[in-house]
């Protein structure tokens, strides 16, 4: 048997907050990836290459033309994927991505969405400019092909692409695609959002109005021609939507805290598990899900991208969490340098030797008793990631003022330390889960 169940409804959650309205002053993405609940997400870096004239990159589904440069990347990568849920590259350009169910049947052989969120870090030094080529793409190429390990399951694409400076939500809808400019924040759930659109694709409106999607006499609304009148919200996202939105809102500029916080939270009640795996699937089918998920689709990987201005006063960082955010811990990745090969470690089945595996085997151990084994986890994750946000300011302030090669040893360095840091509080966790 698979280490990933048949039934596979994908469900992610993706916000971001411009610099202007956080505490910091960087812009912050965040994400949680929602997957099977079983399917291993290790981390991927790839450096900056220089590619041959004519040369092909090799995707799920498809072989498209290499570009001439692709730029470094780190991005969380679901094993048997060549893409990514989402990540960061060396321009400081973030992206994460959505499934949509739309009007629209998908051929068997396309882009995924988590093609395209490769494809727009590796070719991209702006948020515009990844939103273009992502749309262009979509055009060129069309989306399709199964975004499930083990079944065939098509679905179209939605993304925030962020930069320092700028951010846009962009949905899409077989070839047919529009994005809009976030003014101040926008979150973005399984399900099509956008209204009014900035730009998009040439015939974005024809199409819909061929098909009767769209009278034509009204003004034009994305959404509302693209989304399907007998399923509107088939993967569950209008509470999670709702629920991110209110927290994202909140009066204030936010915090990468409080960001942390939003992707822990369990309809409210802090980041304690509600529910065992088990529960979630048998006897809590109709309670609208969490923004941490559990179940056989669940919470398998998350992400928080800030983004400095180029000539602030610190650097991009990615902090990625491991599973299941409530029982996991945000680690600081820079991709100016080499993270810890470990982080990349883990397949199919359940390995000792995979940092994303051991995370699973904590939320696991938790799952049987939350309300008891839940505590145990943040007496030892809370503190050491407290430590971490804390050092990682100091740190970032130090590599900025460094050159290249300074920096890039700097930094590896302390994800190295931080690395091994958790790994060793992880064993003595564990331990301390199965004793008696």
């Amino acid at each position: 048997m698979n280490a990933i169940g048949n039934n596979f409804l994908p469900s992610c959650d993706t916000m971001v907050v411009l610099g202007t309205h956080t505490r910091s002053g960087a812009t912050m993405l965040a994400k949680n990836s929602d997957r099977p609940a079983r399917e291993c997400q290790p981390l991927f870096q790839a450096p900056r290459r220089s590619n041959s004239a004519g040369a092909s990159v090799q995707c799920q589904y498809l072989e498209i033309p290499e570009a001439a440069e692709t730029f470094g990347v780190i991005g969380s990568r679901p094993f048997w994927l060549w893409g990514f849920e989402h990540g960061i590259n060396e321009h400081g350009v973030a992206i994460g991505n959505e499934a949509l169910l739309t009007r629209e049947a998908l051929p068997a052989t396309g882009l995924l969405g988590m093609d395209l969120v490769r494809l727009g870090l590796e070719r991209s030094r702006t948020a515009r400019e990844a939103a273009e080529l992502i749309g262009a793409l979509i055009e060129r190429h069309g989306q399709g092909g199964s975004g499930a390990f083990n079944s065939d399951f098509r679905y179209s694409g939605s993304f925030i692409i962020a930069d320092h400076a700028e951010a846009l939500v962009l949905e899409s809808s077989g070839r047919q695609w529009a994005a809009r400019r976030v003014g101040e924040r926008a979150c973005i759930s399984n399900r099509l959002t956008t209204e009014r659109y900035d730009f998009g694709a040439d015939n974005v409106e024809r199409y819909a109005r061929e098909r009767g999607w769209w009278n034509g006499a009204e003004p034009f609304d994305f959404s509302a021609a693209y989304t399907s009148d007998s399923s509107p919200d088939p993967l569950r996202a209008h509470g999670r939507l709702q629920r991110s939105s209110e927290l994202v809102a909140r009066n204030g500029r936010r915090t990468l805290r409080e960001l942390i916080a939003v992707l822990r939270d369990h309809h409210g009640k802090g980041d304690t598990p509600l529910v065992t795996a088990k529960l979630a699937d048998d006897q809590d089918r109709d309670r609208e899900p969490s923004l941490c998920m559990h179940g056989s689709v669940g919470t398998t990987a998350s992400m928080i991208a800030e983004l400095p201005a180029p000539d602030g006063d610190t650097v991009p960082v990615m902090w990625a969490s491991m599973a299941a955010p409530c029982t996991g811990i945000f680690l600081p990745l820079y991709v100016e340098a080499t993270i810890p090969p470990v982080l990349a470690a883990g397949s199919e089945s359940p390995s000792a030797d995979s940092p994303w595996w051991r995370m699973k085997r904590i939320q696991e151990l938790v799952a049987a008793a939350p309300e008891r084994l839940a505590p145990m986890v943040w007496k030892h994750f809370r503190p050491l990631e407290g430590a971490m946000l804390e050092r990682a300011a100091e740190v970032g302030h130090r590599a900025r003022k460094l050159d290249s090669a300074a920096r890039a040893a700097l930094l590896a360095g302390f994800m190295a330390h931080n690395v091994v840091r958790v790994l060793n509080t992880q064993s003595k966790l564990e331990a301390e889960l199965i004793r008696p």
